[in-house]
């Protein structure tokens, strides 16, 4: 993939079978932190709110988010809901709907913990 300047060209560029995932992976994390701001960093889309907050990048097979707020409970739900985690990332392959739930939450608990540590 070519070096892009902004998320939506980033998107434009990816294979048609992740740019469904990207876009709302996209209106999710505005749409939960709107006052998120998006950019690209280390070639990827970034979101930072008081810090990193979340991103994504595309691969082969599928899209992988990532967030530090993934925790242990987390990835069990995802496992039994057929994706694959790392430790702060979620794989959802092309063929698969985007858990927004539970992305919700963890981007509401990495803005909670960004905010908390911009404070201290």
């Amino acid at each position: 993939m070519e070096k892009v300047k902004n998320v939506a060209a980033y998107i434009a560029n990816a294979l048609d079978e992740a740019k469904p995932i990207m876009e709302e992976l996209r209106k999710i994390i505005t749409d939960t932190v709107p006052q998120a701001d998006e950019g690209i960093s280390w070639n990827v889309p970034i979101y930072k709110y008081h810090g990193i907050l979340v991103g994504f990048d595309v691969a082969k097979y599928h899209v992988s988010f990532g967030v530090d707020s993934l925790q242990e409970e987390d990835r069990k739900i995802l496992k039994e809901k057929g994706y694959k985690t790392g430790k702060k990332t979620i794989q959802i392959k092309f063929d698969q709907e985007v858990p927004s739930e539970v992305i919700k939450k963890l981007i509401l608990a990495q803005a909670e913990i960004n905010e908390l540590n911009s404070k201290g």
